[in-house]
């Protein structure tokens, strides 16, 4: 029985080193041993277009960048990194250099039309003197305002037509449905604000620091005939000023848009609510007042209660008794249910606005004085 157990141990512990060995083995080898590929579009300074596929660690080697500037952690930003600038624009990763952009991770985000059909033509124009960075940067920003505006352009006319029809004072009841697409557009908008408005704060940001913007004159670091434009009379840096200003003012008017929309929201909100308690008092006041019916003819149908029991009287015989009480019964209902409704008039009528004390009327000018108001 001993040599049974001692051998039943012998197996336990050699199972257990066999365990612990290959755990070790699990643990002391990487977790993960391939490298991030990236999908990417060049654009050169003439707009040819080649996509090819690269690893993050040669893309960060042949360009001098660190693994956490590739990051794109933010949804949107734009800064400089080695004589190279990071964008971030939504869905758009990019990379531009002084030679070429690079377009990463593209596929799938419906950008492809644009690249090819849009951003191409738009680096290979030759119309100004600028270097090739500031081309891609316009052209970049430019499609950044353009989906912008665009998703102002289809929630602005939708809001504005529920609201139409939800501020119709004829309408009795407001009409969930619309309700529930206003409600929609608004969440639309309210994302739609918070874009532009991060959008703005990225190119503030930028303003506030020359660094920074000299940081982005790429060449200017690179050519040294860009130098000799610059004491030419062309300022770079206040060229690229420029640009960054001219987007940020119509990221600025598109805020204004929208918050114009939202605050013409809020305010048919409230006119909503004052139409639908409108109609709640018309309501109110007509349930009120048949509610006044009902308790003057109970009030003297209590005559014909009376005259119903089995009680003999000296009226059974007459033939006009019948109309005399009804008659009666009728008439007295009415001249209650009338007195109750004048009652319930003179109650429901706006108070008089309080006369202007003395102190008052000797600070008023003759010209606020309006025409027949004494």
């Amino acid at each position: 029985m001993l040599g049974h157990r001692s051998v039943f141990k012998e197996k336990v512990g050699h199972a257990t080193e066999q365990v612990s060995f290959f755990r070790r083995r699990v643990t002391d080898s990487p977790i993960s041993t391939v490298s991030p590929t990236f999908v990417a579009m060049k654009f050169d300074q003439e707009g040819n277009v080649t996509s090819f596929e690269k690893k993050k660690t040669e893309l960060c080697q042949e360009l001098g960048l660190q693994a956490r500037d590739l990051r794109f952690q933010h949804s949107t930003s734009l800064a400089t990194r080695n004589n190279c600038i990071i964008l971030r624009m939504a869905s758009l990763k990019a990379i531009l250099t002084p030679q070429s952009l690079l377009v990463l991770d593209f596929r799938g985000l419906g950008l492809e039309r644009w690249l090819v059909l849009e951003l191409a033509p738009q680096l290979a124009s030759q119309t100004h003197s600028l270097p090739f960075e500031f081309r891609a940067l316009e052209a970049i920003l430019q499609h950044k305002v353009n989906t912008l505006q665009i998703r102002l352009n289809d929630v602005e006319p939708v809001i504005l037509d529920t609201l139409e029809s939800l501020v119709d004072p004829k309408i009795l009841s407001a009409d969930r449905s619309k309700l529930h697409i206003l409600l929609q557009n608004s969440k639309s908008l309210s994302e739609l604000e918070t874009d532009i408005k991060v959008f703005k704060d990225s190119l503030l940001k930028i303003l506030d620091e020359d660094e920074i913007i000299e940081e982005l004159c790429l060449t200017k670091w690179t050519d040294p005939r860009v130098f000799e434009e610059s004491s030419l009379g062309i300022d770079h840096a206040e060229e690229m000023e420029l640009l960054l200003e001219n987007y940020y003012m119509q990221a600025e008017e598109l805020g204004n848009k929208a918050r114009e929309l939202k605050g013409l929201i809020d305010d048919s909100e409230s006119v909503i609510f004052i139409n639908l308690d409108s109609h709640r008092n018309v309501m109110m006041r007509l349930n009120l007042q048949l509610t006044m019916g009902s308790f003057s003819l109970t009030l003297f149908g209590l005559i014909g209660v009376a005259f119903g029991m089995n009680l003999t009287t000296a009226f059974e015989d007459d033939p006009r008794a019948f109309w005399l009480v009804t008659g009666f019964m009728f008439l007295g209902s009415g001249l209650i249910w009338r007195r109750l409704l004048s009652f319930l008039g003179r109650h429901l009528e706006p108070s008089v606005p309080p006369l202007i004390p003395p102190v008052w009327k000797r600070n008023l000018k003759p010209s606020d004085i309006k025409p027949g108001v004494r």
